[in-house]
């Protein structure tokens, strides 16, 4: 009996000792999207594979890609958006702060929300109604599915309503460059993207909206209204690998990656409500023309 209680215990040791290699994490998820995150999100994904060795983390990322429907049908495990979506779990993983820019030479510098609006939305179609120059504003849109304008749209709410003048511009890159060299112009994109530009003299003017100061502390407390959340989209009850990774997404760890793109998503931030459906649901107005 003595011999047998051993061997048992000889037994439950080795099964024990080799636990962690079978319940450590191993596999591959794919990570769906089609926003400007990409390379952020392959820089989280690579630090994660190098803390979990066996893992692996695929990304699906393109304008095409319907990342929800993805996560739904199977094929993905995770959507990077900033849009719930009702069937599945919405985790936030940081704040993108929204800068809404004029070229240099325009006098105009502080605007509030309504002016913002009214702008975004053909009610102020003159620069002199500010004062600015007699001349007429020029709304450049971005593409309907980028996700600075859904967040743009929800965070004044004005969707369905927005009024484009001019063509659209369907990167940060081409906002920047059409907006200095039009001094009429108006357009919107990721806040860090029009912070680097300035500290590199491309000559545009981010516009001060209720006297806050666009930057990382006031999107952050939630004093800058212009953001929008970036969210990891998962089946209601994960698996393991996926579950996993959006943790280290919220960890310390994973904030510091996120930080130089975005504000990280911490307990200090003002909580996050989803924006009603019909300010996100509905493409932006199909009367924007197109860049040509």
């Amino acid at each position: 009996m003595g011999r047998l209680q051993a061997l048992s215990a000889s037994v439950l040791f080795v099964l024990l000792a080799a636990a962690p290699s079978v319940a450590g994490l191993t596999g591959r998820i794919v990570v769906a999207g089609y926003g400007p995150e990409l390379p952020v999100m392959q820089d989280l994904g690579r630090a994660f594979e190098k803390a979990h060795p066996g893992t692996a983390i695929d990304f699906r990322w393109d304008r095409t890609v319907k990342a929800v429907e993805l996560v739904k049908a199977g094929e993905a495990q995770a959507a990077v958006t900033d849009r719930p979506d009702p069937a599945l779990k919405a985790t936030p993983i940081a704040w993108e702060g929204i800068a809404v820019i004029v070229n240099f030479a325009n006098p105009v510098s502080e605007v509030t929300t309504e002016q913002v609006q009214d702008l975004f939305t053909g009610k102020i179609t003159r620069w002199s109604d500010l004062d600015g120059g007699d001349q007429p504003v020029e709304v450049l849109p971005r593409a309907p599915e980028d996700n600075v304008h859904a967040g743009l749209e929800a965070s004044l709410g004005i969707g369905g309503r927005f009024q484009a003048s001019g063509k659209a511009v369907r990167t940060d890159e081409k906002a920047l460059r059409a907006v200095s060299g039009r001094d009429r112009a108006i357009s919107y994109l990721s806040l860090a993207a029009a912070l680097k530009a300035q500290e590199d003299g491309i000559p545009i003017r981010i516009l001060t909206v209720d006297k806050v100061e666009p930057g990382q502390p006031t999107v952050k407390s939630g004093a800058y209204k212009l953001r929008r959340p970036v969210l990891i989209l998962s089946a209601p009850q994960p698996d393991p690998l996926t579950d996993a990774f959006i943790k280290f997404a919220i960890s310390p760890d994973g904030q510091k990656i996120l930080q130089p793109v975005f504000v990280p998503y911490t307990a200090a931030s003002v909580e996050w409500t989803p924006p009603p459906t019909h300010l996100t649901d509905k493409p932006a107005g199909s009367e924007e023309k197109q860049e040509s």
